[in-house]
């Protein structure tokens, strides 16, 4: 794929160290005004480290927290067979490995999950590896593992005659409201630059978009999506492209469930790439209905970026990295945020005051506030390398993908003083639709509401409620009353028609 000048330069800053780039630019760029504040109180506690037989170095995926109260999660490397791990761990560190992939001749089960689980109504869990699979070694696979751990392989990739079914899915599954899963592959597709998939809970896959469709201008429509899709409000799916758009650097992107796609933006249209390069995270929609989400790369130190995009495509850079002396302040963001129940987002990056990397959080105005710095000391976590996710007793959870007594990386937990409160799954559906509610302490609930209409329910486990969505109810919070006080949900649930 054909370069622009501008986008060959940036690459060959990425060769350099980010605060040479950053003394280069200085002279140049005039700094966004930037507000950072002093870390708050936190409870940083590593809570496993892997080695290497359990799985090795989790990087990427997010861990996903279950009905079951657990979290699961997936190692890319090591294991029994060197493939790979589904891990579950609750939170208080125990760890059990469900499945090591490659346990089956020629990986046929697949090789190296990078993308995130995500667990289904049915209450089992689905993901894709980036390789392995029925057709060779570099393809991968969408897979389903039930809690206990029983895999079963849904789809192969490049199974159709030139990979146009694509290859690679590096970024995990997101469940439809439909039920329908939606995802990504970075490589294959009718032009070989990746594709966005539909797949059924059987395991029928439709490739809706085949990237790179417009290859004769540059692939202004994108190229290589790593990461994988977020479903918004109006029901269109949103994501990025690490490579492609009009400078070679990136972009976001909308697609319909049915896929027509419309690029929102191209990375590295603004002078100098002051709007960022590669979008290697995901995006996700905050509660104001803007999206947000994180460039590796460019910015005006050239350190990457956090960025405000509207579902029209006007995008507003929140935070330039690296404006802070040795980028104690972070650097060379990949990972998506999170959006907490205290409205703000939260999320990883490299540098920090160690350089070892940090997690950070930032109002959706711009205001960031680094609250942990990972250390360089023997059998400390190293590189936190994963979305966040925070779990219903509040806490937020994160892998390190080096580090740990081993060296092949660690689970941790962060609290940074958030109460506790319920998940709905899923988010959104009609009058009479079935709802699992999460939680923590839920046995003996005495009573659940959607937006103020009461309805019946019936406690599974002390992490898990059954419901319906009741006559009459209207989209808002929904809340759970307990022994010991009012829970929340996280997000509004929407009642849809």
């Amino acid at each position: 794929m054909k370069k622009t000048p501008q986008y060959r330069n940036w690459i060959s800053r990425m060769r350099l160290p980010v605060a040479s780039a950053a003394l280069a630019l200085a002279a140049v760029l005039l700094p966004a005004v930037i507000t950072t504040q002093s870390v708050q109180a936190q409870t940083f506690t590593d809570l496993v480290d892997f080695n290497g037989t359990d799985g090795g170095r989790p990087e990427y995926a997010s861990l996903v927290q279950s009905t079951d109260g657990n979290l699961y999660g997936v190692t890319p490397v090591d294991g029994t067979h060197g493939g790979g791990t589904v891990f579950k761990i609750s939170t208080s560190g125990t760890l059990t490995t469900l499945y090591n992939f490659c346990a089956r001749h020629n990986c046929t089960d697949g090789e190296g999950p990078y993308g995130a689980l995500v667990q289904a109504a049915n209450g089992n869990f689905y993901g894709t590896t980036d390789g392995g699979g029925a057709n060779g070694a570099h393809y991968g696979t969408v897979f389903k593992i039930t809690p206990s751990g029983t895999l079963k392989t849904l789809y192969s990739f490049c199974t159709q005659s030139g990979c146009t079914d694509g290859s690679g899915p590096f970024g995990g599954l997101v469940q439809a409201t439909t039920g329908i899963f939606y995802g990504t592959t970075v490589g294959g597709g009718a032009y070989g630059y990746g594709t966005v998939f539909k797949i059924t809970l059987s395991g029928t896959l439709t490739t809706l978009y085949s990237f790179c469709s417009q290859m004769i201008t540059d692939c202004t429509d994108g190229a290589q999506p790593w990461a994988g899709l977020v479903q918004g409000s109006d029901g269109n799916f949103y994501g990025t492209t690490q490579l492609g758009g009009t400078a070679g650097a990136g972009t976001a992107f909308k697609i319909t469930p049915s896929g027509t796609l419309t690029t929102l933006h191209s990375f590295c249209s603004q002078s100098f790439c002051a709007d960022g390069v590669q979008g290697y995270a995901g995006l996700v929609q905050a509660t104001n209905g803007n999206f947000y989400g994180t460039t590796y790369l460019g910015g005006a130190n050239n350190a990457g970026t956090v960025f405000q995009l509207s579902s029209g495509g006007t995008l507003t850079t929140l935070y330039n990295f690296c404006v802070q002396i040795g980028c104690t302040d972070g650097q060379a963001p990949s990972t998506a945020l999170v959006q907490a129940t205290d409205g703000s987002l939260y999320g990883t990056a490299g540098g920090g005051s160690e350089g070892y990397g940090e997690v950070f959080k930032i109002t959706p105005t711009g205001t960031l506030t680094t609250l942990y710095n990972f250390c360089g000391q023997q059998g400390c976590p190293v590189g936190p390398s994963a979305t966040l996710v925070q779990a219903t007793d509040g806490n937020f959870y994160g892998t390190a993908g080096a580090g740990g007594v081993d060296g092949d990386g660690s689970v941790f937990s962060l609290s940074v003083g958030l109460g506790p409160f319920v998940e709905t799954q899923p988010t959104a559906g009609k009058v009479g639709a079935a709802v699992k509610i999460l939680g923590t302490s839920l046995t003996g609930a005495t009573s659940v509401s959607f937006n103020g209409t009461a309805a019946t329910f019936t406690v599974v486990s002390s992490s898990e409620i059954t419901t319906t969505v009741p006559a009459g109810a209207t989209s808002g919070k929904v809340k759970v009353v307990t022994s010991s006080g009012t829970l929340t949900s996280n997000v509004k649930f929407r009642v849809t028609p």
